[in-house]
């Protein structure tokens, strides 16, 4: 692992470097992204800072420095090749009064790689009985606020499987707690709306700009009787499920394999698409 501070190196990434009154720290202030690296080179990196910008607008912290941002990319990435690996920039509101108002100090940028693990072949997963809120004031944005998909994969674990998925308020399927769904009904590949409150994940609009489908919103129950359903993410690419609540579906089945096929090709072809 390495990583990079406010614009230095560090020599131990272990080392304490953030102040405890962090803001990103005490109140989850703060926006981020998660970046696979492939041949020591970030895959869409550039998409990846145009959402980490409007993450931070939209939850009012100073505007990005797109050029500092990249050279904590570049430092991090020169320490060591990662055939594999992940980046995390966090970008918080900085020292800060121990409560919820913000303080006058700069905002904290950081920058940490290090080696990813393939995911699975395959992935199970539950629905949880908490909806996100389309509604609410963090809705699409990438925040370090994650307590509430730790809780709910804490709940998917406990019934075997490694994926939790939200319905919103509505009752209407939206998303993992890091990653956006797909799921084929009769043959044509759907995935919920922008609207539904999930995330405008990368990999979610790469491929509806590659492969297609269309963005509807249904209810959650959909996945009751989907053919197919799989996952995309940063570090999942098109992940096929094999079960949902405990119901066994084919995976890959044959238009998640298309999807896959097409992925790996168009992945290998532009590294920054």
């Amino acid at each position: 692992m390495h990583a990079w501070v406010n614009g230095r190196l560090l020599d131990d990434p272990t080392a304490a470097a953030v102040p405890v009154s962090d803001h990103g720290f005490t109140v989850g202030d703060g926006v981020f992204e998660a970046v696979k690296v492939v041949d020591g080179t970030p895959f869409a990196l550039t998409r990846h800072l145009d959402r980490l910008a409007r993450s931070a607008a939209g939850l009012g912290l100073p505007a990005l420095d797109d050029a500092e941002v990249r050279r904590g990319v570049a430092s991090v990435l020169a320490r060591e090749h990662l055939s594999l690996g992940r980046l995390r920039i966090t970008y918080t509101g900085g020292d800060a009064p121990l409560g919820s108002g913000r303080g006058d100090s700069p905002p904290t940028l950081v920058v940490v790689a290090d080696v990813l693990r393939p995911a699975t072949p395959t992935a199970s997963v539950v629905t949880v009985p908490w909806p996100r809120n389309e509604r609410g004031a963090l809705a699409g944005l990438k925040t370090t606020s994650y307590a509430e998909n730790v809780v709910a994969l804490a709940y998917a674990a406990e019934r075997g499987a490694g994926e939790a998925v939200f319905a919103n308020l509505a009752g209407h399927l939206c998303e993992g707690t890091g990653s956006n769904v797909f799921y084929v009904v009769d043959g044509e590949l759907r995935t919920p709306t922008l609207a539904a409150g999930c995330l405008a994940g990368i990999s979610r609009a790469l491929l509806l700009e590659w492969y297609g489908g269309r963005e509807v919103d249904e209810p959650v129950q959909v996945l009751e009787t989907a053919d197919e359903v799989f996952l995309v993410s940063t570090t999942r690419d098109v992940q096929p499920v094999h079960r949902v609540d405990g119901r066994d579906l084919p995976a890959p089945g044959p238009v998640t394999a298309q999807c896959q096929k097409l992925w790996a090709e168009r992945e290998a072809e532009h590294s920054d698409p």
